[in-house]
C-alpha cells in the first residue's frame, strides 16, 4: 500500500494545495474533473481578480475552540478573532441542542501590535499563556499561529514548549498561517495534527462498541442510527472533552460527515492505532445510508444486525418518502458549499426528487489522504450513483462567478452550507436553504426533515421575488451577459 502522507514527527501538516493536489478554480462537468484528478492533472490556477476570501486560521479555531476543559491563545492581531463571538453563540446553542453542559468559548488574543511585528512578540505570547492558565485553569491549551507571527517568524514552538514544562499540562502550537496555504480547509488539518501529535494517547483498551464522529457543531443525529446498531457514538472535536480526544485511538472505527472535515485524522488513526476509517460516504440520502450502515457493521460484526436495522428503515418511511417525491417532482437545485459535503447535499436532493442542474464546491482535493479508500472521493460515488453532473465549478466563495451560473440555470431552489451565501439566490428571486446544522439531514431520518424543509422553502417564492425587485447588483449589463463566461484565470501553476 502506498505511504501515507501524514507525518506526526513533524510539528507543521502538510499542507492541502501539495499533499492532495487541492484545488480552487475549476468549470466544467463532474467527470473530467474526477478523470483529470485520478493523476493529479489539474493544477492550481490563481484568479486575477479575487472578490473575497477566507482563512486556515478560522478554520482551526473552529475546532480547538471547542474543546472542553482547553482554552486557546491566538497569537495574532485582535481582528483576526472577529468571528469570537459567532463560535460562541454556536458552542452555546449546540450545547442545548445536545442536551449538554453550556459551553463557552476559552481564547485569550496575544494583540499583537505594529511593534511586536518589528522586534517579535514572543515575551506577549508567555505573558498570554500565562493569562489563559490562570483566568480559565484549563487541562490543556492551543496556541493558534496566524499570517502575522508567521510572516514575523515568532518561534512559537520554543515557547509552547517551555511553557507545557513551566504549567504542567499540554500547550500546543497549531500552525494555521492563512497565507501558508491557498485552501482553508488546511486550517482543519493543522488542528487535528496538532491534536494527534500531543493530545492523542496509544489505546489502553478498545471499545468496541464506540464510533469516533469527525463533524463540525451539528445536533446529535448519529447517536439514534447508531443506536440500532447497538453502537455509541463519540462526537469529535467540538463539545469533547480533552479526555475524550485522548481516547480516541481506543475506538471501534472513525467515521466523518464529510471527506474534507474528517479524512485526515481518520487515515492517521487507522495508520498509527489500528482504528479502521469506515470505507463509505457520509450518510445522506437512503442508499448512502445503506452503505454507511453497511460498512460499519462490516468493521464490529454486526452485517446481520445492519440488514434488519435498513430493511426496517426503508418500510418505515417508505411513504413519507413518496409523498415528498412527488411534492418536489419537476422542481430544479443547485447545490453550493464545501467540498464533498456538496456532493453530500446533492446527493441527498436527488434522493428528495429534485432535479440536480449543477454544483459549485468551495475546493476540490484531487485524492483523499487513506491511499486505499476510493470509496470515501464522493464526487466519484455520486456520479457512479446518479450520472454526470454537466455543470460542475470550483470556487472559493466568489460571488461574481456563482451569480452569473444561478441567473443561466435559474434553479427553483439552492442549497448552501454557510449562512453568508443565501443572499445569492434571494437577491435573484431563488428561495434558499441553510444547512447550519451539518447533521440535521444525516439517515433516513434526516432525508424526511430535508425533503419538508425544501418544500416549505419553495412556499416562500414570493418573499426572495419581493427582495429581486428591489435588488441592483453591482455587476455590469456586459458582465452577466457575455459568454462564453469570463473566468479570469492567471496561467497554471507548475508542479
Amino acid at each position: 500500500m502506498e505511504k501515507m502522507s501524514i507525518n506526526l514527527s513533524n510539528s507543521q501538516v502538510n499542507i492541502r494545495d501539495s499533499r492532495l493536489g487541492s484545488i480552487t478554480s475549476y468549470h466544467g462537468d463532474a467527470q473530467t474533473l474526477i478523470d483529470q484528478s485520478k493523476d493529479r492533472a489539474l493544477h492550481f490556477r490563481n484568479r486575477s481578480y479575487s472578490q473575497c476570501s477566507d482563512c486556515s486560521q478560522g478554520c482551526a479555531e473552529t475546532l480547538v475552540y471547542h474543546i472542553r476543559g482547553a482554552a486557546v491563545v491566538t497569537h495574532a492581531p485582535i481582528g483576526c478573532n472577529a468571528g469570537v463571538s459567532g463560535q460562541n453563540y454556536t458552542a452555546r446553542a449546540v450545547s442545548v441542542a445536545r442536551g449538554q453542559e453550556i459551553h463557552n468559548v476559552h481564547m485569550i488574543s496575544t494583540n499583537i501590535q505594529e511593534k511586536d511585528t518589528v522586534y517579535g512578540g514572543l515575551e506577549k505570547l508567555r505573558e498570554t499563556i500565562q493569562e489563559a492558565y490562570d483566568r480559565f485553569s484549563p487541562s490543556a491549551i492551543f496556541v493558534t499561529s496566524s499570517c502575522a507571527s508567521g510572516i514575523v517568524g515568532d518561534d512559537i514552538e520554543s515557547v509552547t514548549c517551555e511553557m507545557e514544562n513551566e504549567l504542567g499540562i499540554p500547550v500546543i502550537p497549531v500552525f494555521c498561517e492563512g497565507f501558508k496555504s491557498r485552501v482553508w480547509t488546511t486550517g482543519f488539518d493543522a488542528a487535528y495534527h496538532s491534536i494527534l501529535r500531543k493530545l492523542v494517547k496509544p489505546p489502553q483498551k478498545k471499545q468496541k462498541d464506540l464510533v469516533n464522529i469527525f463533524n463540525f457543531q451539528g445536533g446529535d443525529t448519529f447517536s439514534s442510527l447508531l443506536k440500532k446498531m447497538n453502537l455509541r457514538s463519540n462526537y469529535l472535536v467540538p463539545l469533547a472533552t480533552v479526555e475524550q480526544l485522548a481516547e480516541m485511538s481506543e475506538a471501534a472505527v472513525s467515521v466523518h460527515m464529510c471527506e474534507t472535515l474528517g479524512t485526515y485524522i481518520s487515515a492517521a488513526l487507522e495508520e498509527q492505532y489500528g482504528v479502521p476509517e469506515v470505507k463509505a460516504p457520509a450518510p445522506f440520502g437512503v442508499e448512502w445510508t445503506d452503505k454507511w450502515i453497511r460498512a460499519i457493521a462490516k468493521e464490529t460484526g454486526r452485517e446481520k444486525l445492519a440488514e434488519k436495522v435498513i430493511a426496517q428503515e426503508h418500510e418505515r418511511i417508505a411513504p413519507q418518502l413518496q409523498e415528498i417525491r412527488e411534492k418536489l417532482k419537476g422542481k430544479k437545485v443547485y447545490v453550493f458549499a464545501g467540498d464533498s459535503f456538496a456532493h453530500s447535499l446533492a446527493n441527498l436532493a436527488i434522493d428528495v426528487g429534485l432535479e440536480l442542474v449543477g454544483i459549485t464546491t468551495l475546493h476540490h482535493d484531487q485524492k483523499v489522504d487513506n491511499t486505499n479508500s476510493e470509496e470515501l472521493i464522493t464526487l466519484d460515488n455520486l456520479i457512479k450513483s446518479r450520472g454526470n453532473i454537466t455543470e460542475f465549478s470550483v470556487c472559493n466563495k466568489q460571488p461574481y462567478e456563482v451569480i452569473k451560473i444561478l441567473k443561466r440555470l435559474r434553479p427553483d431552489v439552492m442549497i448552501v452550507r454557510h449562512q453568508g451565501l443565501t443572499v445569492l439566490s434571494a437577491k435573484l428571486g431563488i428561495p434558499a436553504i441553510n444547512e447550519g446544522d451539518a447533521n440535521a439531514s444525516v439517515g433516513y431520518d434526516g432525508v424526511i426533515k430535508f425533503g419538508n424543509r425544501v418544500y416549505d422553502a419553495l412556499r416562500t417564492i414570493k418573499f426572495e421575488k419581493n427582495i429581486a425587485a428591489h435588488v441592483k447588483f453591482p455587476y455590469s449589463k456586459w458582465w452577466l451577459e457575455e459568454e462564453p463566461d469570463p473566468f479570469y484565470f492567471e496561467k497554471e501553476e507548475e508542479k
